[in-house]
Order: structure tokens, then C-alpha cells, then sequence
């Protein structure tokens, strides 16, 4: 069946390019407002760009309402933004997140999430989360109150125990449990699911 997007409504774009473009990594965002308020939200637009400079890209939809969402807001305000990545454990924390509330409530308070300070950046980083990337805002997208942000990350947190060898950068990718969006509402896939081709 052919699909024409340049006649299909947005909505129905989305359900075809989510449903097929699986899995999608979890961008777990936190930001801080200029005003100092805390925000999170989790984006599955999101992946790893390039690594000279090391840029990751974030997708940010309008809300529900059609406006801006805060994440979005907060990025383009302080040019700063966290992405944490979601262990299986953090699935039900990280689905609070995704609650629409009113601007200024903290969804970090509202899931109970611990947090840590970062290094270079305000906004602060998820303690469960053992991935964290500190970025700065490198190149905004705007769109009518949605943003396609390209951040670059100045730091990284990897969770000690999944060190393998710190020399060589070797991480316990499987060990960590990260999960993955799919297709539908609410589903998600983790490592557990995956097998491996030998290149040629």
C-alpha cells in the first residue's frame, strides 16, 4: 500500500512512522525553566547523530493543546538539556513523566525521582538512570511550537557497574536493561529481544 505524506494529516503520518520505525531509543529529558523550575519528559524522537561533534538530536512535538511544550521552552531558553536513558526498572517512573500538567509542576517530584547534580550544565541528571548525557543546545529547528533540537554533549555518566574497561570505553550494554518505544500505546522492547549478525 503506497502512502502519500504530502496528502495524509499529521496524525496519520505519525501513526505510520511510528509504527515502523522501531525500535526507538528514549530520550528521558531533563531541563530547567530560566525561571529555576525542574521539568522531565520522555521523547523516543531521538538518537545519536555524529561524534566529531558529538551531537545528539531530539524531536519535540507540539502538546496536546498544540502549543510548546516545556521541554522545548526550557531549551531554547537556557540552550541546555539532560538526556537520561531509561533502564526497565525506571519504566513505570519515566511513564509519570509523560503526564501533561500544567506548566511549573516538576514531574521529577511528582514520579519521586531521585536526582544528581551535573558538571557543566543546571538542569540536573536522573540517579536511576545509568546513562546521562549533558548537552548544550548546537542548532535549533523551529517549527510552529515544535522544536527539532541538535544538542552536543559536553559530559557523560556511565554507571560505574556497567564499566567494562574503562581504558578502552567498554560498557555492559546488555546489562544495563534500556528500554526501547515501539509501535501502539504503551509498548516498549529491552535487549532482552535482540540477536546478533556477524558482519561480513
Amino acid at each position: 500500500m503506497e502512502f502519500d505524506f504530502e496528502k495524509m494529516t499529521a496524525d496519520d503520518r505519525y501513526k505510520i512512522l511510528t509504527s515502523t520505525i522501531v525500535p526507538r531509543p528514549i530520550a528521558w529529558v531533563t531541563t530547567t525553566s530560566k525561571d529555576g523550575v525542574r521539568n522531565a519528559a520522555p521523547f523516543s524522537f531521538f538518537t545519536a547523530l555524529s561524534k566529531d561533534p558529538p551531537l545528539l538530536v531530539l524531536g519535540i512535538s507540539p502538546g496536546g493543546d498544540g502549543t510548546m511544550k516545556d521541554t522545548a521552552r526550557n531549551i531554547l531558553d537556557t540552550h541546555e538539556f539532560v538526556v537520561n536513558l531509561v533502564p526497565r526498572s525506571a519504566s513505570h517512573s519515566m511513564n509519570l513523566t509523560s503526564s501533561v500538567v500544567p506548566p511549573g509542576v516538576d514531574e521529577l517530584e511528582i514520579a519521586n525521582l531521585e536526582t544528581r547534580p551535573s558538571l557543566k550544565v543546571k538542569p540536573e541528571r536522573i540517579a536511576i538512570s545509568p546513562v546521562a548525557f549533558e548537552c548544550r543546545l548546537h542548532t535549533p529547528v523551529e517549527f510552529p511550537n515544535q522544536l527539532i533540537a541538535l544538542g552536543q554533549v559536553v559530559q557523560a555518566h556511565v554507571d560505574d557497574v556497567f564499566i567494562l574497561d574503562p581504558e578502552k570505553f567498554y560498557v555492559d550494554t546488555i546489562a544495563m536493561d534500556l528500554i526501547g518505544r515501539m509501535h501502539g500505546r504503551g509498548w516498549y522492547t529491552s535487549a532482552d529481544g535482540m540477536f546478533q549478525i556477524d558482519r561480513p
